[in-house]
C-alpha cells in the first residue's frame, strides 16, 4: 500500500511544572493508577528544561508554519513550583515564540494556593486559569481532599471567587469536573453554574478494561444517564455557558470537529514535557500500565518531529483506521471516535494487551450520543439528510446509478439547501421579516414545485455557504446584504416560473443587472436604481427601477420568457433528442449567471449566438453517444445534470473540465473540438457530482484521516477523499474508452481503435491500483468497504479482459502472427 504519513504537527503542549501535589485525590491518574514514573522525576522543573522546551516548541512551530501553539502549565500541582519558576516558564516561552507564532498560555490547578500575587503574574503574561472542581461540597469532598482527609472545597471556592472578581475575570478559563455517578447530577450542575464559569468540562473518570469504572446496579449506562440529566438541565436553561463534552457531540453530529481529545476522529496533536524534560504521550495513558506514556525522547537530545515518529503517537493519528473493527462499524463513530485512547486498554486471555478495543465506556458513549442525536432530530448519518436506501447505494457504487438513485441524491440535495436557508434565517435576523422571505414561504404553500426547482439551482448552495461563513465570521453587514439580495432573487425567479401574482423589491447586481436564478438576466443599464420592483403575473413580469421600465412576456409554450428589445437574456436551454430507448435530456447553458464563477473554476465570458448554437450542437451529439455507448450512465446523467457552465479553454489545447463539491447538478467544461471528448468530460465530471452527494449522506471513510495517498494519475500525494473521487470518476473514463474501442473496431477504424485500447488499459491500470490502495487503507467504514468492493467488482472483469488480450498478443508475437 503506497501511503505516506506526514509527521504530526503538535499544537498542544502540557508542560509539567511540579511532579507532586498538595492534595491526595484518590481518582488521580498521576499518583493513583498504574504508572509510577512520578517517583523518579525531579519535583520541580529546572530552568534548563524550560529554556530547552521553549526552543523546541518554537523550532517545531517554525518548521510547520503554525499560527498558534497552546501550552498548559500542569503537574502534579503547578502552583507548587512557585512564582519565580512559573515566571521563568512564561518568559522562556514568550521569548522563544516571539515572531514565530502566537502563544495561548494556560495553567491548570486545583486552586487551593491561588492568590493575588500569582494572579498579578498571570495578568503580566496573559496566563488563563482552569480550576478542578467536582461540584458542590459533598461531590468535591468525595475525592478531592488533603492527605489527612481535610476538605479542599472552601479553598477551591475562594480561588474561583478570586477569578470572578472583575479585574481577574478575563483570566478565568473554566472548571473541570470529574464525574462520579454517586453524585447527584442536578446538584453538581447547579453548584458549577452558580459560579458563572466561562466553560465547564465534564470528564469520565479514567478507567480501563483491567480497572473498570464504578457501575452501580440499576443501569447499563450510568454515565450516559448522569450526563443526560446534566444535558437536559443545561439545555433547558438555554445553555448558559459552553460545556466541552456536549458542544463536541453537537459539533460532530453536525459534521464539524470535536473540541476534546476524548471524542471525535481528529488526529491527536498533544505532547507532554515532564519535569526532567522527557517527552511523553497524553497523561491519561498513565491509567493503562507503568510506563505507558513513555516515548524514550527528551527535549535535550531530540526534536519534536522525532518524537512524532513514536509508534504510540502515530497510532493516534490514524483516525478511523486506528480503531477496533467493532468501533469502525458503529453508527456514532464519527462523534465518539472510539473514546479516549487510554480507556481502550485491555488484556486478552492469551496475555496480549493493547488499545485495539472499544472504550470501557462504549455503551455510555453510544447512549449519550444517540440520545442527543434523537433530541435534535438527526435521524440520518448526519445532519444533512436521510440515508440512501442500501440498494441504491450499491447501484451507485458500481460506478453507474440510474434514475431512482440519482433522483434520491437530488432530493437529498434539495433538503440540504432548505436547511441552509433555515440556517441563514437563524444567522441573519433581518431575513426572517423580509418581504422576500414572506414570498418564499408563500411559494412553499402555493407553488412548491417552482420553489423546489429554484432551490435546486446549482449555485444556491455555494452562495449560501459563502453567506453563512461571512455571518459566522463576524462579517454581519456583508452577510445580511448578500442574504437579502440572494433570497429576493430566488423568490422572484420562482414566482416567475410559477406565474403567480406577486410584487417584490429585488437588489440589482453591478451595472443594473437583475438576476433571476435558473431563468436569466435582465440588463437595465446605468440609469437603474440600486433595486428594482419586480411585478409578476401569469403572462410574464414587469420591472421598474428608477426611470427604467421593462416588460418581459412569457410565450406559450416554453418555460423561458423572451424579449424583443434585447435587454432580457434568457438562459439557453435545450431538450436533446436521445438514441435508442433513452429519454430526451433537458440541459441548460449557465454562461451568464454571476454566481457561476466558483472558487475552483475559471468561467468563460458569455458567448454570442454562434457560441451558444455550437454548444447546443455539441451537447446533442455527445448525448447521442452517451445513450448509444454508455447506457449505464445515461439515465443518471439525464436525471441529475441540469446545466453546463462554459470554462476558459487551456492555452495549450488540453481538455478543461471541472465539478464543484457543493454545486450539485452542474459541471464546467471548455467546449472541446469533438463530441466524443465532450461526452467523456460529461460522464467523468458527473461522477464527481454523484459521489459528492453520496458523501453528504454516508460516512464512507474517516474524514479526519491526515494521510496522503499516491494517485497513479497525478505526481502529488492526495488526501483520501481526493483518491476516492478520482478512482470513482475514472471508472467512467475506463468504460468510455472500452466502449469506444469496441465501436471503432466495429467500424473498421483500426488505428483509432488501438488508441482507444491504449487509453482503456492505461486508465484501467490507474483505477484498479487506486481501488486496491483504498481497500487496504484501513480508513474505510464498513459502508465504505462495501462501496469500494463494488467499485472493484466493476473493474476487475475488465482487468481480466485486458490480461487475456495481452496474453493472446504475446502468443501471436511468439508464433510470428
Amino acid at each position: 500500500m503506497d501511503i505516506e504519513t506526514a509527521p504530526v504537527a503538535f499544537r498542544q503542549f502540557v508542560l509539567k511544572m511540579h511532579s507532586r501535589c498538595d492534595l491526595a485525590c484518590d481518582h488521580c491518574y498521576v499518583y493513583e493508577h498504574a504508572d509510577t514514573s512520578w517517583q523518579r522525576r525531579p519535583m520541580v522543573v529546572s530552568e534548563d528544561v524550560l529554556e530547552r522546551t521553549a526552543d523546541r516548541i518554537a523550532e517545531h512551530a517554525r518548521a510547520h508554519g503554525l499560527e498558534t501553539v497552546h501550552v498548559v502549565l500542569h503537574g502534579g500541582e503547578p502552583l507548587l513550583a512557585g512564582r519565580t519558576r512559573l515566571r521563568a516558564a512564561a518568559v522562556a516561552l514568550n521569548r522563544a515564540l516571539d515572531g514565530v507564532c502566537a502563544l495561548d498560555l494556560r495553567i491548570h490547578t486545583n486552586g487551593v494556593t491561588l492568590n493575588e500575587s500569582l494572579l498579578d503574574l498571570f495578568h503580566q503574561f496573559d496566563i488563563h486559569v482552569g480550576i478542578s472542581l467536582d461540584g458542590d461540597k459533598t461531590a468535591n469532598d468525595l475525592h478531592r481532599r488533603y492527605a489527612d482527609g481535610r476538605s479542599s472545597y472552601a479553598r477551591v471556592i475562594r480561588a474561583v471567587e478570586l477569578l470572578n472578581q472583575p479585574r481577574h475575570r478575563r483570566l478565568f478559563a473554566g472548571l473541570l469536573c470529574t464525574i462520579d455517578v454517586r453524585n447527584d447530577p442536578a446538584a453538581v450542575y447547579d453548584a458549577l453554574a452558580a459560579l458563572h464559569p466561562p466553560r465547564v468540562d465534564f470528564l469520565l473518570p479514567h478507567a480501563t478494561w483491567e480497572e473498570p469504572p464504578l457501575r452501580p446496579e440499576g443501569s447499563e449506562t450510568p454515565y450516559a444517564d448522569w450526563l443526560m440529566r446534566v444535558h437536559s438541565r443545561w439545555d433547558g436553561e438555554g445553555r448558559p455557558f459552553p460545556v466541552r463534552f456536549f458542544d463536541s457531540v453537537h459539533s460532530t453530529l453536525a459534521g464539524g470537529g470535536s473540541l476534546t481529545e476524548s471524542l471525535g476522529l481528529a488526529p491527536a496533536d498533544l505532547l507532554v514535557v515532564e519535569t526532567d524534560g522527557t517527552l511523553e504521550q497524553a497523561d491519561s495513558l498513565k491509567t493503562a500500565y507503568d510506563g505507558a506514556p513513555a516515548t524514550g525522547y527528551d527535549v535535550f537530545r531530540h526534536s519534536l518531529d522525532e518524537a512524532a515518529e513514536h509508534p504510540g503517537l502515530i497510532s493516534r493519528q490514524l483516525g478511523l483506521a486506528g480503531l477496533a473493527r467493532e468501533c469502525r462499524a458503529c453508527p456514532v463513530v464519527r462523534s465518539c471516535g472510539g473514546g479516549l485512547y487510554a480507556h481502550r486498554y485491555r488484556t486478552e486471555a492469551d496475555g496480549t494487551a493493547g488499545f485495539d478495543h472499544p472504550s470501557v465506556y462504549c455503551q455510555d458513549l453510544f447512549s449519550v450520543i444517540h440520545r442527543i442525536k434523537e433530541g435534535i432530530g438527526m435521524n440520518g448519518a448526519d445532519a444533512d439528510g436521510p440515508l440512501l436506501p442500501e440498494a441504491l447505494l450499491d447501484e451507485l457504487a458500481t460506478g453507474h446509478g440510474g434514475a431512482a438513485a440519482v433522483t434520491a441524491l437530488r432530493d437529498a440535495q434539495l433538503e440540504v439547501n432548505r436547511q441552509l436557508l433555515d440556517r441563514l434565517v437563524d444567522r441573519v435576523p433581518e431575513l426572517d421579516v423580509s418581504d422576500a422571505w414572506q414570498l418564499t414561504t408563500r411559494l412553499d404553500r402555493e407553488a412548491p414545485g417552482a420553489l423546489d426547482q429554484a432551490l435546486l439551482h446549482p449555485y444556491l448552495r455555494p452562495w449560501a455557504v459563502r453567506v453563512l461563513r461571512a455571518a459566522e465570521g463576524g462579517r454581519t453587514d456583508e452577510a445580511a446584504s448578500d442574504a437579502l439580495a440572494g433570497v429576493a432573487e430566488l423568490a422572484a425567479g420562482a414566482a416567475v416560473s410559477a406565474g403567480i401574482d406577486a410584487t417584490l423589491e429585488v437588489p440589482l447586481r453591478d451595472h443594473g443587472v437583475l438576476r433571476l436564478p435558473g431563468l436569466g438576466l435582465l440588463r437595465l443599464g446605468g440609469e437603474a436604481a440600486p433595486t428594482a420592483t419586480v411585478t409578476v403575473d401569469k403572462q410574464g413580469f414587469t420591472v421598474e427601477s428608477g426611470p427604467v421600465w421593462h416588460r418581459v412576456e412569457r410565450p406559450a409554450p416554453g418555460p423561458a420568457p423572451t424579449d424583443a428589445e434585447g435587454r432580457w437574456e434568457p438562459r439557453p436551454q435545450w431538450t436533446l433528442a436521445a438514441s435508442g430507448d433513452a429519454l430526451p435530456w433537458t440541459v441548460a447553458l449557465e454562461d451568464r449567471d454571476p454566481e457561476r464563477a466558483l472558487d475552483c473554476w475559471q468561467a468563460a465570458e458569455p458567448g454570442d449566438a454562434r457560441d451558444t448554437a455550437g454548444w447546443g450542437e455539441a451537447l446533442q451529439a455527445a448525448w447521442e453517444l452517451v445513450c448509444r455507448e454508455l447506457p449505464g450512465y445515461a439515465e443518471g446523467l439525464r436525471q441529475g445534470l441540469t446545466a453546463v457552465t462554459p470554462l476558459r479553454p487551456s492555452p495549450d489545447g488540453r481538455a478543461v473540465s471541472a465539478a464543484a463539491r457543493d454545486a450539485f447538478g452542474v459541471v464546467g467544461a471548455a467546449l472541446p473540438p469533438a463530441p466524443e471528448q465532450l461526452a467523456l468530460l460529461l460522464v467523468h465530471e458527473f461522477q464527481h457530482v454523484k459521489l459528492g452527494a453520496v458523501f453528504d449522506l454516508h460516512d464512507l471513510f474517516d474524514r479526519q484521516d491526515p494521510r496522503r495517498y499516491r494517485a497513479p494519475w497525478r505526481p502529488d500525494l492526495r488526501p483520501f477523499e481526493g483518491l476516492f473521487q478520482g478512482a470513482y470518476a475514472h471508472i467512467a473514463v475506463v468504460e468510455f474508452w472500452r466502449a469506444r474501442h469496441r465501436s471503432l473496431s466495429d467500424e473498421g477504424r483500426t488505428e483509432q481503435a488501438e488508441h482507444a485500447w491504449e487509453q482503456f488499459t492505461t486508465w484501467l491500470g490507474h483505477t484498479h491500483e487506486a481501488i486496491l490502495v483504498m481497500a487496504g487503507s484501513g480508513t474505510l467504514t464498513p459502508s465504505g468497504e462495501r462501496f469500494v468492493a463494488a467499485m472493484r467488482a466493476t473493474v476487475e472483469p475488465w482487468v481480466r479482459e485486458a490480461g487475456s488480450r495481452s496474453a493472446a498478443d504475446a502468443v501471436a508475437r511468439r508464433s510470428g502472427g
